[in-house]
């Protein structure tokens, strides 16, 4: 069974930075894409990343390409996502998911329902 746990949110000032991490069980890392999707009030689940876990090739949405950065531990099973240069809209609850990959990772990015498993969730909050 897949499981995958997030953790390192919290609250954070405009401009500051924080690390998510998601610790996976229960598959075979190198057959895998994990995402990162977050979700603020009132709002559709979006994506944030996408990553091969394979050869750790990441896809980014627009919205966080050049302030975030995922990265894969496969030794630890763990996904990061560093996020730099935190801004207010950057205010949601993040989601790591999991799933086989037979689609490319900007498919998936775009396409939150069609990920196999998710977490519990770590929420973000970034004060102006």
């Amino acid at each position: 069974e897949v499981q995958l746990v997030e953790s390192g949110g919290g609250l954070v000032q405009a401009g500051g930075s924080l690390r998510l991490s998601c610790a996976a069980s229960g598959f075979t890392f190198d057959y895998y894409t994990i995402g990162w999707f977050r979700q603020a009030p009132g709002k559709e689940r979006e994506g944030v990343s996408c990553t091969s876990l394979s050869d750790g090739t990441t896809t980014y949405a627009y919205s966080v390409k050049g302030r975030f950065t995922a990265s894969s531990d496969n030794a630890k099973n763990t996904v990061y996502l560093q996020m730099n240069s935190l801004k207010p809209e950057d205010t949601a609850v993040y989601y790591c998911a999991a799933v086989r990959a037979y689609y490319s990772r900007s498919y998936y990015l775009g396409a939150p329902n069609t990920m196999d498993a998710w977490g519990q969730g770590t929420l973000v909050t970034v004060s102006s």
